[in-house]
């Protein structure tokens, strides 16, 4: 018996949406293949600059509190202990971590970098994103005044009180920034190729103030100029506070990457945890306005 012309037309109507469904239904080899971004960043086999090791780079010294004992390998400071911590994320143990020095400067400069990425109290600006790409921020900071005790600097209440003063800060910093653009003193800032030299020049009465980090601040009145004070610290400028990021060559497969671990180091708890172990210090100062 032959199927009536009404009930053929239904059987054909049937094929026909079954084979668009199918036609249209994801292949299980394409739907088990990762999104190229999870494949790029998959842990331990980043494209990074040698096969199977991250390089990490800093400045010769590297100060307290950010490192320890002039010694980034060694895990110790806040820096060190975030530099692993996102290795780690990474998929790279201690001992698939390979260190080098950069000067701070050269860090955000144009050109071609020698590292994976750089970590080194890099302030994220939108003039040094122009010739690298940073993580993102690691830790926020403010900027503070360091003077010695008793003398006028020290006195400064304000930040008119501080026009006056002789100010010192690193070439190339947030800090030396904050002079220029925050204080305008009457007298042009005194800068310095490394923060040594600021702080000698504290010491030996070449200026009356210098402008760090807040941390960095604690640290040189409390065991490197004892008879040096924190003056005060500057209220952010602006809505977005300063951040430290990591730098990296412009233009980096590796940046999203990393900026993912920075980000999940914050999310978890662990950023904070660090913070807390070696900055705990650099809490509270007296906001200069």
């Amino acid at each position: 018996m032959h199927p009536a012309p009404r009930a053929l037309r239904r059987a054909a109507v049937a094929v026909v949406v079954l084979a668009a469904a199918v036609s249209c239904a994801p292949q299980p080899e394409e739907a088990d293949k990762p999104s190229s971004a999870g494949k790029a960043c998959e842990k331990g086999e980043l494209a990074t600059r040698t096969s199977g090791k991250l390089t990490i780079a800093t400045d010769e010294p590297a100060y307290e509190p950010w490192f320890k004992d002039d010694k980034p390998a060694n895990g110790k400071g806040f820096e060190s202990a975030v530099a692993y911590a996102v290795a780690e994320r990474l998929g790279y143990g201690e001992d698939k971590v390979a260190w080098q020095t950069v000067p701070f400067n050269k860090a955000f400069a144009p050109g071609e970098k020698t590292f994976d990425f750089d970590i080194n109290q890099v302030s994220v600006s939108e003039e040094r994103k122009k010739a690298v790409d940073f993580s993102s921020g690691y830790y926020d900071v403010r900027q503070a005044v360091v003077a010695l005790k008793g003398s006028k600097a020290a006195k400064a209440k304000s930040v008119a009180d501080l026009k006056g003063v002789k100010l010192g800060a690193q070439v190339g910093t947030t800090s030396l920034n904050y002079i220029d653009d925050v204080v305008k003193p009457k007298q042009a800032a005194a800068v310095y190729a490394k923060n040594d030299q600021a702080k000698s020049a504290l010491k030996n009465g070449q200026v009356d103030a210098i402008v760090v980090d807040l941390p960095t601040a604690f640290y040189i009145t409390g065991a490197e100029i004892t008879d040096a004070t924190i003056v005060g610290q500057f209220a952010h400028q602006g809505g977005t506070p300063e951040q430290f990021g990591l730098v990296l060559d412009k233009g980096s497969a590796l940046t999203s990457c990393v900026s993912r671990a920075v980000d999940a180091l914050r999310e978890d708890g662990t950023l904070a945890k660090i913070e807390q172990q070696w900055l705990s210090d650099a809490v509270d100062a007296p906001v200069l306005k």
